[in-house]
């Protein structure tokens, strides 16, 4: 009874059109972020709940890699979920941004963080238009092939021209230190609050975007690409935007790995493994879905670790002591066994199952 819309009428066309239209999905949202830009930079300068957990493993190595793969699933959702065209090059293009924001930080004096990040975003894109190219001729797997050729290229590209890396020997970059108006953001909680802030108007643009006319003609080009240009949607405008809207997100994804998470790179850890990761993703969480991208990193990034401290847990619990290897191949083998019954249960992915249970709470507890 709590999740109904049942006296909240809608008098003009804003109101009707807004982000969430039902008021308790504004409640649950403003909460949501309460708790997430307050409560917990809140708990984690409590004595008690710094001394219970390791807060900078929290923050370091779940929080903030959580956030940074939920943009580049956001920006490769744009591409492959809402304009339909599937890539394997999303790697390539954080890589790319994560070199540009280093080199804008190192060769351009006095130049701000964010705008380094922006500009990374920019170059990112750049080469994201030049590898979208092949769109406007061919699609599906063959264009999966072609900006595979993407993940190649810069990977070589970054290893080759030592420019790249200002000539060190072993093609390692070691990030500038985070300065954002003259603050210096240089513990895990002030990074997560940078990269929240950042996930979140982004992700807030790009809601905004596939509800606008340049996310309807996407959604055309997706669904119907002959019918699409019939009625007057310009492929190649369309399709060339997508990619370098999808590559922008990716990009300023991998400034914020470079400065916010690793610290130092390399152009190998943006190897071909790292794009299926990501495009796993946003199979999971939910193609064509903003929420599904978070869904899908939270899945991809959060899961695994949870499931290992839960193994910690029970071999301390019950006395127990496997071998490392069993454990680690356990949880493997659970892991991949939850992908596969999520995808068998619902193929749309979580985000669907999401919608599904919002729909029968808006109907309980009548049948339909």
């Amino acid at each position: 009874m709590l999740y109904r819309e049942a006296g909240q009428f809608k008098t003009t066309y804003a109101a009707d059109q807004q982000l969430f239209p039902i008021r308790q999905d504004r409640i649950a949202m403003a909460i949501l972020l309460a708790v997430a830009f307050v409560g917990v930079p809140l708990v984690s300068a409590v004595p008690a709940a710094a001394a219970a957990v390791d807060l900078n493993y929290w923050f370091n190595g779940m929080l903030i890699p959580f956030l940074i793969f939920s943009l580049a699933a956001l920006g490769l959702n744009i591409l492959t979920g809402y304009a339909g065209q599937l890539s394997l090059g999303t790697a390539a293009f954080m890589a790319v941004g994560a070199f540009a924001a280093y080199n804008f930080e190192l060769r351009v004096p006095g130049i701000p963080m964010l705008a380094s990040f922006i500009l990374a975003g920019v170059v990112a894109a750049l080469v994201g238009i030049v590898f979208g190219l092949p769109s406007l001729r061919i699609k599906g797997f063959y264009l999966a092939v072609a900006t595979l050729a993407a993940q190649f290229f810069v990977v070589w590209a970054l290893t080759k021209f030592g420019w790249f890396s200002n000539y060190s020997s072993s093609g390692v970059i070691t990030a500038q230190k985070l300065v954002v108006f003259g603050f210096a953001v240089d513990t895990p909680v002030k990074r997560y609050l940078l990269v929240l802030a950042i996930v979140s108007v982004m992700a807030l643009a790009a809601k905004n975007m596939v509800r606008s006319s340049i996310g309807r003609a996407w959604m055309a080009v997706r669904d119907m690409d002959v019918a699409a240009e019939v009625v007057g949607i310009p492929m190649m405008k369309t399709k060339l935007l997508a990619f370098a809207i999808s590559s922008f997100y990716c990009g300023v994804a991998g400034a914020l790995y470079a400065f916010a998470y690793l610290g130092t790179v390399e152009p190998a850890g943006f190897e071909l493994d790292l794009s299926f990761r990501i495009l796993f993703m946003i199979i999971v969480g939910g193609v064509g879905s903003i929420l599904g991208s978070f869904l899908g990193a939270a899945f991809i990034v959060l899961l695994p670790i949870f499931m290992d401290l839960s193994a910690t847990s029970i071999e301390r619990s019950f006395h127990l002591a496997l071998p490392a290897g069993l454990v680690s191949n356990l949880t493997l083998i659970l892991f991949g066994a939850l992908i596969i019954f999520f995808l068998v249960v619902e193929p749309l992915g979580l985000a669907r199952l999401w919608q599904i249970a919002k729909e029968k709470l808006r109907l309980w507890p009548f049948p339909h």
